[in-house]
């Protein structure tokens, strides 16, 4: 994966205008320590409105303040960690429960899903989850799953 470094070259050019981030902060109305950000590199972006007064009041182009180079050092990945079921061969090692994957196994209902059946908010579904009048499984992230016939069973119990 190659990721790219874009950065501001704004203190190149006070530099050569012979001008100070406190005189371009009053010419400009940009915040002192927005500017100051830029020109020290800290920045971590630029709007178009910030962009186009720099580029009026040190008469330049976008070009002439940003500057861009590919960054071609390999990205690290962070390992991930699964859980093993000694029962199964290693050779189908278990993939972690994540909301998508238990869902995708087409035997558990997502919130939206079960709302839909019962004809209720997604938000009612949880507090059903969670007062117990539904049984469901919370997955990661309070993401809750629920078994069909569990839901059905819950329609016919709310009426």
């Amino acid at each position: 994966m190659i990721s790219s470094v874009i950065t501001v070259k704004l203190k190149k050019l006070l530099e050569e205008r012979g001008k100070s981030i406190f005189q371009l902060h009053k010419e400009t109305n940009i915040t002192y320590p927005t500017l100051h950000k830029m020109a020290s590199g800290k920045g971590e972006g630029i709007s178009f409105k910030v962009l186009e007064k720099l580029c009026e009041k040190l008469e330049c182009f976008p070009s002439d303040l940003l500057f861009y180079e590919p960054n071609t050092a390999p990205q690290t990945v962070k390992p991930q960690t699964v859980k093993v079921d000694p029962e199964k061969p290693a050779s189908q090692p278990e993939t972690p429960e994540t909301p998508e994957t238990m869902a995708s196994e087409g035997d558990l209902l997502t919130v939206e899903q079960a709302a839909k059946l019962l004809n209720r908010s997604p938000r009612q579904v949880r507090t059903y989850a969670k007062e117990g009048i539904l049984k469901g499984k919370q997955g990661k992230q309070s993401h809750w799953f629920f078994n069909p016939a569990d839901v059905e069973d819950c329609k016919r119990n709310i009426g």
